[in-house]
């Protein structure tokens, strides 16, 4: 059974301060898995886990910008994604030159290296987990040379080892929800991509999607009543007002209770926020709301950020 899920960060843009993923049909099969919703379920913490090392079987570049990575090896065993549409885990990445591999303890790096050669930590979607044949799928976005995680991924060949600790997550559509509204940008689509497998059959789900422009657009799919819209903005560019939150703007609301998924660069998704629950009276409990990453931070900046950010968009509305 292939499992598919998604969410957290990737992307080297903002020096891999963004998550990233995508597409949605089974990649063995094209099938769309359907899977049980599992109702009351805590969320999950990937610093809760245990690290694992997991090898690279396999990479494809699916879009200009866009690199898959299947994981392998029996680091793998036991790990636990299924429950959520937005799992993620967090890659520890050391530097070149670091003068050490995976394994390593986290903690006796720190006690006996230098800062600067510490392992770079950078969260991703978990696109798929098939747990019959312990492999992981991850999408990673690449913007060049610059950043962690992007080059490594697109300099990764089979063999390569990876240490990592995950999965988190906490999301996946309400099914009893008249509709759904997903929106977010590049480094949404995997966790848009898995959560749109939960769609119930017929169920109406409107995806407003962000990305550079068209030959980054990728296949989504869904049991559900599929509208699809993409957004073609520069990324990295600072626009306002932005492309993607003027099209949530402009769009006509079904009739009945959405349930909302909106995650991505943390301006787009604050000024998002402000207006599902002012402007659109939207209910806090019925949208799921984050910052992926902010532009011009590092995945360590916006983390130092995050507190702040959170402290601030709650004071906005709600």
């Amino acid at each position: 059974m292939l499992v598919l899920a998604t969410f957290a960060y990737a992307s080297n843009l903002a020096e891999d301060g963004c998550a990233c993923n995508c597409c949605s049909l089974n990649t063995r099969t094209g099938a769309i898995p359907t899977l049980p919703r599992v109702t009351e379920t805590p969320k999950m913490s990937a610093k809760k886990s245990p690290p694992r090392v997991a090898e690279v079987l396999s990479t494809e570049r699916l879009t200009p910008q866009l690199i898959r990575i299947v994981f392998g090896g029996p680091g793998l065993e036991g790990f636990a994604a299924g429950p959520f549409t937005d799992h993620y885990v967090k890659l520890q990445l050391p530097p070149p030159g670091a003068g050490y591999e995976p394994p390593f303890d986290l903690e006796s790096v720190k006690a006996e290296t230098p800062r600067e050669l510490w392992p770079r930590v950078r969260t991703y979607s978990v696109r798929a987990w098939d747990p019959e044949r312990t492999e992981l799928t991850v999408d990673f976005v690449n913007h060049g040379s610059a950043g962690v995680a992007g080059p490594w991924a697109a300099a990764a060949s089979a063999g390569d080892r990876v240490q990592l600790i995950g999965p988190g997550g906490a999301y996946s559509p309400d099914p009893e929800a008249d509709w759904h509204l997903m929106a977010g940008d590049a480094c949404v689509l995997p966790a848009i991509s898995a959560s749109l497998t939960r769609i119930p059959p017929g169920s109406r789900v409107i995806v407003i999607a962000a990305v550079d422009g068209p030959e980054e657009e990728i296949p989504l799919a869904t049991p559900g009543d599929l509208d699809l819209r993409w957004v073609h903005r520069d990324a990295g560019a600072e626009l306002d007002p932005d492309p993607l939150v003027e099209a949530v703007r402009a769009l006509e609301f079904p009739p009945g209770r959405v349930h909302g998924f909106v995650h991505g660069e943390a301006g787009a998704v604050r000024d998002l926020r402000r207006h599902l629950l002012a402007d659109r009276g939207i209910a806090l409990a019925d949208l799921s709301v984050s910052g992926y990453w902010k532009r011009r931070r590092t995945e360590e900046g916006w983390r130092a950020d995050k507190p702040e950010w959170n402290r601030l968009v709650a004071a906005d509305a709600g």
